[in-house]
């Protein structure tokens, strides 16, 4: 019986039914790129909102909810000099919704809908992210609902300045395209989870985006959620992260393989009178493992302020324990 293979890869005989020449699988068509872009996209899109701002020149930009009961992470750009909110859902659905807290410093904030029983994305690790690794980003550019891009991670361990003046440290680069508008909204791995929050584009530059960390975001949200508003210590130093020599590593049994290092210190600061010097490079605080500045600013948590901490610190080929007494910073 003569047998015909289609373009599509469909084989149909002569003495076969009409009614059983079904198409192939559309998902047959599909590219494993494309496939992972789509399952991405469906997984985490329905939890994606736009966010308008009805404060008077008020913005706009993107937002995910997280959690059930309506807890949605955005950035605090898109929500500063907030009077009232409205998000629109994916399915057409407009809410109202309300601030609680944002935190400039690291260009974060956490609204609640109204409602309950909402879509929801699962939240991922930018620790564990790669450079190269396909990354997708959904959010409202311009206001077209439910827009994705995709593109790799470019770079991780990026800083960016936020609006506040402060360093926003562990920022993760991407090319997947962004405009005004994607604030705020996730930026999503190929497994379907949120590993980041999209935040800013270099203007007049192609494929340079940046988003914060979502191990940042989770640790930011959480204290918002708890508090309302995020309390920082500080020590009064300006420091930036270096490896360290691996035979120090050994020789001192460090946790880490880089750490602080103090570039500079604030006279009659904390860290001033705990007698740390410039060349220091801190490798722990308060019992936990510094890796880095951004190791550092997480742990300069309000529970740190105005308690005796030890604060561990290699200078020269020598390891050595301080005692430093956090302050709060200002704002």
């Amino acid at each position: 019986m003569a047998r015909v293979q289609t373009h599509s890869g469909l084989i149909i005989s002569a003495d076969m039914p009409f009614d059983a020449i079904s198409p192939p699988d559309a998902d047959a068509d599909l590219d494993p790129y494309s496939a992972r872009v789509i399952a991405a996209f469906e997984q985490v899109g329905p939890a994606v909102v736009h966010v308008a701002n009805n404060a008077p020149r008020g913005g706009q930009g993107s937002g995910v909810v997280f959690t059930p009961d309506g807890y949605a992470l955005t950035n605090s750009h898109v929500v500063s000099g907030v009077q009232s909110l409205t998000v629109s859902l994916s399915d057409g659905r407009r809410l109202p919704a309300s601030l609680v807290g944002d935190d400039p410093d690291t260009d974060l904030a956490v609204l609640r809908l109204a409602g309950s029983g909402h879509p929801h994305a699962e939240l991922g690790s930018s620790a564990k992210l790669r450079v190269g690794q396909m990354v997708v980003a959904i959010g409202n550019p311009f206001g077209f609902q439910a827009t994705v891009t995709a593109g790799i991670v470019s770079a991780l361990g990026r800083t960016l300045r936020a609006r506040s003046g402060r360093a926003i440290d562990s920022v993760i680069q991407t090319d997947a395209p962004l405009n005004p508008g994607n604030s705020g909204g996730p930026l999503v791995s190929g497994s379907g989870k949120v590993v980041g929050i999209n935040t800013a584009i270099i203007a007049h530059a192609q494929g340079i985006c940046f988003a914060i960390g979502i191990d940042t975001a989770v640790d930011v949200a959480t204290r918002l959620m708890r508090e309302g508003r995020v309390r920082r210590g500080r020590i009064g130093l300006a420091a930036q992260t270096v490896p360290i020599d691996l035979r120090l590593v050994r020789a001192h049994d460090l946790q880490v393989r880089a750490g602080a290092l103090v570039t500079e210190l604030t006279q009659g600061g904390p860290a001033a009178l705990a007698g740390l010097e410039r060349g220091d490079v801190v490798v722990g605080l308060a019992g936990h493992a510094v890796s880095g500045t951004d190791d550092l600013h997480r742990l300069l948590t309000g529970e740190t302020i105005g308690q005796d901490v030890p604060l561990d610190v290699l200078r020269g080929a020598s390891l050595r324990t301080l005692t430093v007494r956090p302050i709060e910073a200002a704002g």
